[in-house]
């Protein structure tokens, strides 16, 4: 028995970890998450990979949540975007001097996943207004939270409600595509950081840690691949 528990009202991707992502009207998803999402990073000459912490894959760079990058159709280099919102002619040069680091490069993944953790990320509109509700004082927007799908849940559901998809399929749309929905994120300070149009708010996280473990959307495998696309339904099997 299947159940529909959601219309997916925003599709995001990030061409480049860490940076500001870009909103698509549909994309393909193949075994690895959505077509060209965290394709590229900004790589140290340790092989470490630019992000807002610090950890054995990742280096925390500040800053990059100042950038925005897309793709477009193309999967053969992201644009990057300064924080004026111009394209870069060249992404490793500007980077070096943004950043002030002449050891780092924009390079596609090779060997080592530029995810976190899993490779797509679903968030209900539910939670999200929850926590509208919990932090009145900060800005809280879907975009510090970086999820794929931004799900429209229908009037009275439960927030956190993603809890329940754990263990389950996903269908979404007509074209075969299913998730498998295994956990939720661990959120760090980088939940919190300012970037354009949204002010540090540290409030949201202990908001979080609070109500919820700290913890925040659905993480999902690609079971089977297909097109995605804006008002595809979400069924859960």
């Amino acid at each position: 028995m299947t159940e529909i528990i959601g219309v997916v009202e925003r599709l995001w991707r990030y061409p480049v970890k860490s940076t500001a992502g870009e909103r698509l009207a549909a994309v393909a998803v193949d075994d690895r998450g959505l077509a060209g999402d965290r394709l590229y990073a900004v790589r140290d000459s340790e092989g470490r990979l630019g992000s807002g912490k610090t950890s054995r894959r990742f280096r925390r760079m500040d800053g990059l949540l100042r950038l925005g990058s897309r793709l477009g159709r193309a999967l053969d280099g992201p644009e990057l975007i300064d924080p004026l919102g111009r394209t870069v002619p060249d992404p490793t040069a500007f980077l070096r001097a943004y950043l002030q680091r002449p050891d780092i490069e924009l390079a596609r993944e090779d060997g080592v996943s530029h995810f976190d953790q899993l490779p797509v990320s679903v968030l209900s509109t539910a939670t999200l207004e929850w926590l509208r509700e919990a932090v009145p004082t900060a800005l809280v927007d879907e975009r510090r939270f970086r999820p794929n799908i931004l799900l429209r849940t229908p009037p009275g559901t439960r927030p956190f409600v993603e809890d329940d998809w754990f263990g389950g399929e996903g269908h979404l749309g007509g074209g075969g595509l299913r998730l498998a929905f295994v956990r939720s994120s661990e959120r760090c300070a980088m939940s919190t950081a300012a970037q354009p149009g949204l002010p540090h708010a540290p409030e949201i996280l202990r908001a979080l840690a609070r109500a919820h473990g700290g913890r925040l959307d659905a993480l999902a495998t690609v079971e089977a691949p297909g097109p995605l696309r804006l008002g595809d339904r979400l069924r859960l099997a």
